[in-house]
């Protein structure tokens, strides 16, 4: 019998139920990829994580660098925030790592993890979109967000992820209350040009907290409805918003059920700080 132990966090948050969950599983030895699939599935949240050693003499506790994979409930995905945030927390917290970075080896390169007072901070790749024709993607638009006015339409190629801002006559309200059926959402767009929906409008910088932008996202190509809080598609709202915007640092909020914060600061080196804190809210075993 294989014994995997699994916790559960909720990312992007500091309160329970709220922000992302990810489960996060730390590995003794690499399973093959149709287990990491039907675990996944199994959990069924929008990520699960699986952690694995790169030196057989590390441990989880002493170890600097691992390998980092993630799987939705039906595919894998080359780059994910907020389980990677569990994932340093599960190791920072949980197997009281040592050291002061940790260094995940990804899809998407090297990830370094910093611990930051009740915190972490990820570095993270950034992905500048670039501007597209709205008429190109009509079909899509009309069924998220129907008659409301629309000012970007802007597409991040190497991540799939297409961004549509709101009219800045838009209150927040128009975002929170859009009810976006996932499987017309999923209908209109089979091109393999989107795999991810962004759905942002401009924040209110002046009231506390004092967010800079607003966003959802929706991903049902990758069996994702609705993701709460999605640190990837802040690669690409990073680096929309810092230009909009004239910012480098930035406080973002993502409107979802749930909810969830994230901290940004947008490097002169082409990459991005995002930050969160995380909660534990399950931990135990899987029995194979």
């Amino acid at each position: 019998m294989i014994e995997i132990p699994v916790f559960t966090l909720d990312a992007f948050t500091n309160l329970p139920f709220k922000g992302n969950p990810a489960a996060v599983c730390p590995l003794v030895q690499e399973l093959n990829d149709d287990l990491y699939q039907k675990i996944a599935a199994e959990i069924n949240l929008s990520e699960t994580a699986f952690i694995t050693r790169l030196n057989p003499s590390d441990s989880f506790s002493s170890g600097s660098r691992f390998r980092l994979r993630w799987f939705t409930p039906t595919t894998e995905v080359n780059l994910c925030g907020h389980a990677t945030l569990a994932s340093a927390a599960v190791l920072f917290q949980h197997k009281e790592n040592v050291n002061p970075v940790l260094v995940f080896e990804t899809k998407s390169g090297d990830l370094a993890v910093t611990k930051q007072g009740e915190g972490y901070i990820m570095d993270f790749p950034l992905n500048p979109p670039t501007q597209e024709d709205p008429s190109e993607f009509r079909d899509i638009i009309q069924a998220a967000v129907g008659k409301h006015a629309v000012k970007d339409v802007y597409l991040s190629a190497n991540t799939k992820k297409l961004m549509v801002r709101l009219a800045d006559s838009c209150d927040r309200s128009v975002l929170t209350s859009l009810k976006v059926d996932p499987v017309a959402l999923q209908s209109s767009e089979r091109s393999g040009r989107v795999k991810g929906l962004i759905l942002t409008m401009k924040g209110s910088p002046d009231c506390q907290p004092g967010y800079d932008f607003y966003s959802r996202y929706f991903a049902p190509w990758n069996g994702i409805p609705e993701d709460p809080v999605t640190g990837s598609a802040h690669t690409v709202l990073g680096s929309y918003w810092s230009e909009k915007l004239g910012k480098k640092k930035m406080l973002a909020y993502q409107c979802s059920g749930r909810g969830g914060e994230l901290e940004l600061e947008v490097r002169d080196d082409g990459r991005i700080n995002i930050a969160g804190q995380t909660v534990t809210v399950l931990q135990g075993t899987i029995r194979l």
